[in-house]
């Protein structure tokens, strides 16, 4: 089964980081965030990968190109380019992955429209994410819920985390604080499964909410309720949130 990772936004409140680099390639302890949730469908088993590219997205070309001379010792000859890797203890990972160029500016939703002639005529399932979001969710819980529901489509619902410090007020004073809490509120936090019915509710030149809505309207969408860990990146203290949680306690990380 296809994982589409829709990797080519523009990134802008990370402007410093994203300048030079596609988001999906900021750094969570040391490897891309896009690594991280590679990983994630990896432990369960999915590794073919669509990376729907788009703003520096040769910058993700070229890693994963050079990912084994990025991990091991080598050696070049610069006049006929011939290599020689020294292999040492680090493993790679096993990544089947195709990348495909879906535009500059393109909105979410045609990113995933234009990976339509990349879907297997024999697969009527596929799986798509954002490029910037870590959970512990359950991936073949979420094909099982998929497949019980038998609509066109599953997305995953998530509390958001509040971006700023919530205060608690009594008589004009402040009698509590709580910094950036999880709010009761649900919201879209991608890993979300399609049918390939899906590429007929979407229009070219529209974000995806669009098309979510004409499923709507057919009871077509579904929501997969996960209450366990979330977490996107979507501002500098994000990223620096996530890079404390890698050393203190990486909930994503379940391989």
């Amino acid at each position: 089964m296809k994982i589409v990772i829709l990797s080519g936004g523009l990134g802008y409140r990370l402007k410093e980081e994203t300048e030079f680099k596609p988001k999906p390639m900021v750094n969570i302890g040391g490897k891309p965030i896009l690594w991280h949730i590679m990983k994630i469908y990896s432990y369960y088993g999915f590794n073919d990968f669509i990376i729907a590219l788009g703003y520096k997205g040769e910058y993700i070309k070229q890693y994963f190109l050079n990912e084994q001379l990025y991990a091991n010792d080598f050696s070049i000859e610069t006049k006929n380019g011939e290599k020689k890797i020294y292999k040492n203890d680090l493993k790679l990972d096993d990544f089947k992955i195709t990348f495909v160029d879906t535009g500059l500016e393109t909105q979410p939703g045609e990113r995933i429209l234009r990976i339509k002639d990349y879907i297997p005529d024999e697969d009527d399932t596929f799986m798509v994410t954002y490029g910037d979001g870590l959970s512990d969710i359950n991936i073949n819980d979420l094909l099982k819920f998929h497949k019980k529901q038998k609509t066109i489509g599953t997305i995953t619902s998530v509390h958001p985390r509040s971006k700023y410090g919530l205060l608690s007020v009594k008589n004009h004073k402040a009698v509590g604080f709580v910094e950036k809490p999880i709010l009761k509120d649900w919201v879209n936090g991608g890993f979300m499964v399609f049918d390939k019915k899906i590429f007929s509710y979407i229009k070219k030149g529209e974000i995806e909410h669009e098309a979510f809505k004409r499923l709507i309207k057919k009871s077509e969408l579904s929501v997969y309720i996960h209450e366990g860990f979330w977490h996107s990146m979507d501002t500098y203290p994000d990223v620096d949130a996530l890079n404390k949680m890698w050393l203190e306690n990486p909930k994503w990380k379940i391989w």
